[in-house]
């Protein structure tokens, strides 16, 4: 008996360590941005490392070796994702636009198996008990809605304040990662020359030198060099 207890002991810390280190290596997105396919890794993980505790016929070092493999394939895709911009889509999602000027997007809605209950709650959530406070509604990829509310619904209140209406603007991403945003020139009606002109005019050689570029209208650029 006590030899099965301390069998079951060292079988847990090298399981609970093994999977510290891997969290670690893979860095803390792991935890607090969690997609759909982070949840399918944790799942095995814990799998595995429930094999080697309770399945005596699995031994942990097959089982350490598996959460290995496994650990290096999650990294190798992080790496990817990192580096290559036109792999996030397929393998971490992209984010929906499900409410547009007001409007609730229901082909979206449809598209990502969400009901308008769901939806409800996700706003709650953000603190937004109307859709009538919401001007623009982004599902994230990992479940989680983020809004934009319409100037009145502000806080503070701007109604309350008595300041004038006035029209809430969506910024449009033209840039990341040193790559243009194609989609975001064609809501502009710009060209990839007239993009190039304005951050020549601001000092910077080009698209591969900056990080991060937005437009919002009304405020113009909001620009991050590596």
């Amino acid at each position: 008996m006590n030899t099965n207890f301390l069998s079951l002991t060292l079988e847990l810390l090298i399981g609970f360590f093994a999977l510290l280190i891997m969290t670690k290596v893979l860095g803390k997105n792991q935890i607090t941005q969690l997609t759909p396919f982070d949840f399918i890794s944790a799942l095995v993980l814990g799998e595995l490392v429930g094999n080697a505790i309770y399945d005596k016929d699995i031994g942990i070092y097959y089982v350490l070796y598996a959460v290995f493999i496994w650990g290096s394939l999650i990294y190798v895709i992080e790496m990817i994702t990192q580096k290559i911009r036109a792999s996030r889509p397929w393998l971490e999602g992209t984010p929906t636009l499900i409410i547009s000027k007001g409007k609730i997007q229901f082909n979206e809605l449809r598209n990502n198996k969400l009901d308008l209950d769901q939806l409800l709650h996700l706003l709650r959530d953000k603190g937004v008990f109307s859709i009538r406070e919401v001007e623009y509604g982004i599902l994230e990829t990992n479940g989680a809605i983020n809004v934009l509310r319409k100037h009145p619904y502000e806080i503070p209140i701007n109604r309350d304040l008595h300041i004038a209406p006035k029209s809430v603007g969506f910024p449009i991403l033209l840039i990341l990662d040193g790559e243009i945003i194609h989609e975001g020139l064609a809501k502009l009606n710009k060209e990839v020359s007239w993009l190039k002109d304005e951050l020549f005019n601001l000092g910077i050689p080009g698209p591969s030198d900056v990080l991060y570029a937005e437009w919002l209208e009304g405020e113009g650029f909001e620009i991050q060099t590596y």
